[in-house]
This record gives structure tokens, sequence and C-alpha cells, in this order.
């Protein structure tokens, strides 16, 4: 994640009090749960490039013999594989 976690309650207060100042939305829940989800979703989304790079990482496990002999490339396969990915996958990051 590219920013500290102790940011995101403070990104989540902003988002909710822009948009609800701006009539944008209509709160129906309690400030705390409304604030909770939009920290988890804020965080869910953060993580997803590393997720991503724990899942690159799996996959390359399978060939750390021949990175370990110098055949093949490990940033060169992560970045390839990190690549393909995100288009399999339409991931944004």
């Amino acid at each position: 994640m590219r920013i500290p976690k102790s940011w995101v309650p403070v990104m989540t207060k902003r988002i909710i009090d822009n948009l609800t100042s701006k009539g944008l939305i209509e709160v129906t829940v309690s400030e705390s749960e409304l604030q909770a989800e939009a920290e988890r979703l804020l965080m869910d989304e953060l993580m997803v490039e590393d997720r991503l790079h724990e899942e690159v990482r799996q996959l390359l496990k399978k060939y750390e013999s021949e990175i370990e002999k110098g055949r093949l490339d490990y940033k060169r396969l992560f970045d390839m594989t990190k690549q393909k990915l995100v288009r399999e996958k339409n991931l944004v990051l």
C-alpha cells in the first residue's frame, strides 16, 4: 500500500464530509457505521496492488531454481507477470 494506514480514517472522513455537504449522498446509517464501511472499502481498494504482488510471488515460486541459477531474471519476470495479471483481471493500480 502506498499510503500509511493511519491516513485512511482522515481520507474517508473528508470524502464523506464532501459528499454530504454537496448533497451527493444521503446518510441513512449512523456516522460511525458509514465511516467504518468507507474505511473498509478504501483499504480494500488500496490493498489491490499488495494482493497482486503476493499472487505474482506465489506464481514465480515455480521458477525459483532457474532464478537462483541465474537463468531467469526475477525482476523482469515479476514485472511481466504483474502486467499480464493486471490485463487479465482488468485491475486499476
